[in-house]
């Protein structure tokens, strides 16, 4: 069986704690590797590698660090066949998708290239006399990440892309339940810099771990600052823990995302938009669409219609299948965390029209399979509608009004993204301008933000007052510094008892 080491001083290393978690194939259901899970000590030595090479990367101007980005992106883009089917693997996602994931991470590297201008400060000269007033960005030192299982390449490269670029070194802390591609993003790192005649051992480290490396990270003394993603309760739990030993965190929680029907909208464009934004990668996306608004009964009825029928047209079938819109969930506990929602929506009493539950694959039984599934007449009050489920389950809550559709997602305790489809310019105005939620998208399903703007959303589905990448990113991975200078011509000037001011 195949072991997955840690990676710390661009090479493998073994770990000392004896411990190992199992990765599974979700297609089979069958374990494929093991994985080594970090102990303090692990962590411990990674963090040492890496403040033992920070200041040499710091040292290394922003020129020449964009160079290793540009590098980098070209290695993963020559690979990514075959970083996709590594994914697909362990994950689940069909390979398409996968590319998706990688296409996304790398545009935060191609922001990254850009950083000899993203670090630029600030000067005034005459700030008073003889007096010159500076300004500059300076790395913070070693950081972290602790990224989920969802995007084992999108969130690492949101990440350690930008903090390394400006002159930090990184702790990268993937899933244990997809954690080969990390290490080969960290593996490619170190060959971009072998390609371009730099040492680049420490710079970027990835320790594999349970919540003993969680909480290694965020009680070492020497890592600055740590950036999560990963359900609303562990992001909690990492911004208290990690403010709490003086550290810089951003930590992005669960999201239950809001898609509004106006009855102007274009039905037939909405539904093919939220049929993708709901079931595609099987629902496991924090910025998936699960919660469909329709406004007025005949909306509601029109949509259901049409959704019924995009739905019986939905492919379900393993990752390498091309014509699959989406494969299986990543666990088995994580299918039957899915299905145990599902029971409870009918519980709760709201009205099951479609069943993915019993959806089996032939000659895959044993795949994390689990079909499309539909709720309508789902009510703010129940349990799943408050919830995150995470899984390609998509419930129509109606609503009568314009007032009453802006009402759900603006109270929810999640506000990451939300969508509204319309042809009516002042309403998507007002919506934008009023719903409380980080994200929004104008007939637009997953509003994630491009590269060079910022990705983060507002109330549990956030911790922190830092999002990530784009120039939030490189104030959160940099401190200021600012200097006020006097080069005196040599007359020596009496002493000042009181405040200085530039008179």
């Amino acid at each position: 069986m195949r072991d997955i080491q840690h990676f710390v001083n661009a090479a493998a290393a073994a770990g000392r704690s004896g411990r190992f978690g199992e990765v599974f194939d979700p297609n089979t259901g069958e374990v494929q590797a093991r994985v080594a899970l970090a102990s303090v000590e692990d962590v411990d030595l990674a963090v040492q590698a890496a403040a033992q090479a920070q200041p040499r990367w710091a040292a290394v101007n922003p020129q020449r660090r964009a160079r290793v980005m540009f590098e980098y992106k070209r290695l993963v883009e020559a690979r990514l066949e075959e970083l996709a089917n590594l994914l697909s693997s362990e994950h689940g996602k069909v390979v398409a998708d996968s590319k998706g994931d990688f296409q996304r991470g790398l545009e935060v590297i191609e922001f990254a290239c850009g950083i000899p201008h993203a670090m630029k400060g600030e000067y005034t000269e005459g700030a008073g006399p003889g007096i010159d007033v500076y300004s500059l960005r300076q790395p913070l030192g070693v950081v972290a990440g602790i990224t989920p299982f969802n995007f084992p390449a999108m969130i690492p490269m949101w990440m350690f892309g930008v903090a390394i670029a400006v002159g930090n070194t990184f702790i990268l802390k993937p899933s244990e339940k997809d954690p080969s591609v990390p290490v080969r993003l960290a593996e490619l790192f170190a060959e971009a810099g072998a390609n371009l005649g730099m040492d680049l051992k420490g710079v970027l480290n990835v320790v594999h771990g349970d919540k003993t490396a969680v909480d290694a990270i965020l009680d070492h003394p020497a890592i600055q600052a740590v950036s999560f993603v990963g359900s609303s309760d562990i992001a909690q739990y990492v911004y208290s823990r990690g403010t709490a030993n003086g550290k810089r965190v951003q930590a992005m929680g669960g999201a239950k995302n809001h898609g509004l029907i106006l009855p102007d909208a274009d039905l037939d464009q909405a539904v093919k938009d939220i049929v993708g934004a709901a079931y595609g990668s099987a629902g496991e996306r924090c910025m998936a669409l699960p919660v469909a608004v329709p406004v007025g009964r005949k909306t509601a009825e029109a949509f259901r219609e049409k959704m019924i029928a995009e739905i019986e047209t939905l492919r379900v079938g393993v990752s390498t299948d091309a014509a699959a819109q989406y494969g299986p969930v990543v666990s088995a506990a994580h299918r039957d965390k899915i299905a145990g929602y599902i029971k409870l929506g009918v519980e709760e009493g709201a009205e099951l029209v479609v069943d993915g539950r019993d959806f089996r694959l032939q000659g895959f039984e044993k795949g994390f399979f689990i079909g499309p599934t539909l709720f309508d007449h789902v009510k703010p009050s129940m349990k799943t509608y408050q919830e995150e489920i995470f899984g390609p389950v998509l419930q129509m809550v109606r609503a009568e009004t314009f007032e009453e559709a802006l009402a759900l997602p603006s109270q929810h305790q999640y506000g990451n993204g939300v969508a509204i489809f319309t042809r009516n310019g002042r309403a998507a105005r007002e919506f934008a301008s009023r719903v409380q939620v980080g994200m929004v998208g104008i007939n637009v399903p997953i509003p994630v933000p491009v590269a060079y703007h910022s990705f983060g959303g507002w109330k549990r589905s956030a911790f922190g007052d830092a999002n990530q990448h784009g120039m939030e990113g490189v104030r959160f991975y940099t401190k200021v510094k600012t200097v006020t200078a006097r080069w005196p011509e040599g007359d020596v000037t009496d002493a000042a008892f009181h405040m200085p001011t530039m008179n």
